[in-house]
């Protein structure tokens, strides 16, 4: 009897000591890959064992007996989350833990500002190395995504929301333009669409004013009165003459080199409003939401003409008198002096 109780000492020795150093690995630094980073992907549906081994396969725990230890002092055996994790530097097996059971996956911010084209988008994309500019192009071209909202589209100009979007980093373009179209979905309220039937505009017509108003001025406050003028021109059947539609269909054209010359405004497209009167055929841009706003809501002014003040700001008139005077001097006038100061 007495080398039973002498054996069960030992086992429960051994055990003891076997334990106290599980909990210590479990509260140790620990980091078994080499390289500034290891990424662990966790699959839907995974079992704890199963994420213990990816997780012990990719260098972040010790071993399969530390995850254990740590995953049973953690009590979050049954919170883990799927999803695809970033680790950069030691941690703790509890602290792994921790952040797979609060979810924090790894992803990648990209942002696309507003009034950005499809080309310009696509090109954001490419640098966050998600991808290809022409896949994200091709992409955009899907112009069934919008089909309820605009049957007659084409492409998706004027559709992809701009805002900043927190993704996977192997979300393909495909899945990103999704995103942003059901964004854009989301941003063009009931409330927003009757507005613009009230005013006589379909979906597309409102979306192109928008994105006119949205490369026209980046200050909130004139933004409405941005769309005013331009609403006024349409209702009297003035041309628009907006330089930015210009700009469009010559960069359409891939004719457009950062400048804007006088005889570009005599380019031959549907777009140049300056040649055709009315809204052009469609989006320039992705406009944001104030911009959506300004669009279904254009204040209430008889302003028809405006000039850059060239500090951001511009110069609204309602007569041609009053807006020569205008650009006689914030352009005429401005240009001159800066010349003479050598500036």
């Amino acid at each position: 009897m007495r080398k039973v109780a002498l054996f069960l000492l030992v086992i429960a020795i051994a055990a003891g000591a076997g334990a106290a150093v599980l909990y210590e690995r479990a509260h140790a630094l620990y980091r078994g890959f080499s390289g500034d980073e290891q990424f662990v992907d966790i699959p839907t549906g995974a079992g704890s064992r199963a994420i213990g081994e990816r997780l012990v396969a990719a260098g972040v725990i010790r071993d399969h007996l530390t995850y254990r230890a740590a995953l049973w002092l953690s009590g979050e055996a049954r919170h883990l989350k799927a999803g695809e994790y970033r680790f950069d530097r030691p941690a703790t097996p509890l602290e792994i833990i921790g952040k797979i059971a609060r979810g924090d996956v790894y992803v990648v911010p990209i942002t696309f500002r507003e009034g950005l084209t499809i080309a310009e988008m696509a090109k954001v994309f490419e640098s966050h190395g998600l991808g290809t500019a022409a896949a994200f192009g091709q992409a955009a071209r899907d112009g069934s995504l919008v089909r309820e909202l605009d049957p007659s589209a084409r492409n998706l100009e004027g559709y992809l929301f701009p805002e900043t979007y927190s993704v996977p980093r192997h979300t393909d373009a495909a899945r990103l333009v999704r995103m942003m179209v059901d964004r854009f979905s989301h941003i063009l309220t009931p409330e927003l669409r009757g507005a613009a039937e009230a005013r006589g505009l379909s979906v597309r017509q409102l979306v192109t004013l928008a994105s006119i108003v949205e490369k026209e001025t980046g200050r909130p406050e004139e933004r409405p009165l941005v769309a005013a003028v331009y609403e006024n021109r349409l209702r009297i059947g003035m041309g628009l003459q907006c330089d930015p539609t210009v700009i469009y269909a010559l960069q359409l054209a891939g004719r457009y080199d950062g400048n804007l010359r006088r005889d570009d405004l005599h380019f031959d497209s549907p777009y140049n409003t300056y040649r055709y009167a009315g809204l052009p055929p469609g989006p320039i841009a992705s406009p944001g939401k104030a911009s959506l706003e300004a669009a279904a809501h254009p204040a209430d002014v008889d302003y028809i003409y405006f000039v850059s003040r060239n500090d951001g700001t511009h110069e609204f008139a309602r007569t041609l008198a009053e807006h020569n005077r205008n650009v006689q001097k914030f352009q005429v006038q401005y240009f001159h002096d800066k010349h003479a100061n050598g500036r």
